[in-house]
């Protein structure tokens, strides 16, 4: 089967990344697959013209809005992938919600990554709660062998000979407001000041270059915190299982790959308590949900205190990962999925 495949595929995304791994999924399968970027098409009728130029027989689409409405004018069969701010922040417009709502009744089925979006989802279009299934993202980690974690340091900023007694959070993300990078900016630095031990690493590209300048400033002026450029991603893991903890910050989040790839790696997680968090995140089990700064901080020093707290939570969010994130089963449901297209 010939395929179109549409996505927002900003470079270094979220959104980019699992569009890539659903697409080897599908080609792994002996179809063909072509992944196109949402941001060439003006309208629907952009793309029904493709369809007919190019005779694709079904398509896949991430996220009910941006992608699904320009399948709308298609005449053929199609899939919709949940991308997590659709049903998170898109469905609250009024003029966007009535638009999901026809892409969801004229898909032939529909990917939720968590049971807690295909729930909300239920609350908005209840008589298409069959056809959406929960498949969580799978979780591949590559940890390189060869790295210097006293090198990483210093070229971060951290020159301090004592590496084996820093406690060094990571907090990795794209640049952009909805990550919200600086909201633990403030009280980390305090922190620092009390305590020279813990520093805070920002990782991450530029994904919207003024949000990014604003970021550097802020960090240029706090203490003990530090912004690192992104790195490959087997430098990257290979630091975030060297640090004491993930962080994640964000505003919102559909899945987050970077927690799930701390799990993986044996890293414990301190996130924000927004939906997609707390359903890949059980508060004291498979890592630690923070409503405010001062809660950061608070859970930041009783994970230091408390050796057993770490090591249980990273036991289970390991099991966690495992069970539930692999890539095989993901495989296996995408491909399944596609019979749903023929």
């Amino acid at each position: 089967m010939k395929l179109l495949f549409m996505a927002c595929l900003s470079p270094k995304t979220g959104n980019c990344t699992t569009a890539e791994r659903i697409r080897e999924h599908i080609e792994a399968a002996g179809h063909t697959c072509v992944l196109r970027d949402t941001a060439d098409f003006k309208n629907p009728e952009d793309v029904a013209d493709l369809i007919a130029e190019e005779k694709y027989e079904g398509a896949l689409a991430i996220h009910l809005y941006k992608s699904g409405r320009l399948l709308l004018d298609s005449c053929i069969p199609f899939g919709i992938v949940f991308g997590g701010t659709d049903i998170n922040e898109d469905v609250k417009g009024e003029t966007k919600r009535p638009v999901m709502g026809q892409v969801l009744q004229k898909a032939r089925f529909a990917v939720a990554f968590s049971n807690r979006l295909k729930e909300e989802a239920e609350t908005f279009w209840p008589f298409h709660g069959s056809k959406i299934y929960v498949q969580p993202q799978g979780i591949e980690t590559k940890a390189g062998t060869c790295f210097n974690w006293r090198s990483f340091l210093r070229c971060t900023g951290i020159d301090n000979e004592n590496v084996d007694d820093l406690h060094v959070f990571v907090l990795v993300c794209g640049l952009r407001r909805v990550k919200d990078p600086l909201y633990l900016v403030n009280v980390f630095s305090e922190w620092h000041v009390e305590d020279p031990s813990v520093y805070l690493i920002i990782i991450g590209p530029e994904i919207d270059p003024l949000f990014a300048k604003e970021v550097e400033l802020n960090v240029k002026r706090a203490r003990g915190v530090f912004l690192a450029p992104e790195r490959p991603q087997e430098e990257l893991h290979a630091a975030m299982r060297r640090s004491f903890a993930l962080v994640n910050s964000s505003v919102s989040e559909g899945m987050s790959a970077a927690v799930l790839e701390a799990m993986h790696l044996g890293v414990p997680v301190l996130a924000r308590n927004i939906p997609g968090n707390a359903a890949i995140v059980i508060h004291e089990d498979t890592g630690l949900l923070f409503s405010n700064p001062q809660e950061f901080i608070e859970l930041s020093k009783g994970l230091i205190r408390e050796p057993a707290l770490r090591e249980q939570i990273v036991c289970n969010a390991r099991a966690y990962v495992r069970e539930q994130h692999s890539r095989e089963k993901e495989r296996d449901t995408y491909q399944q999925l596609l019979q749903h297209l023929h």
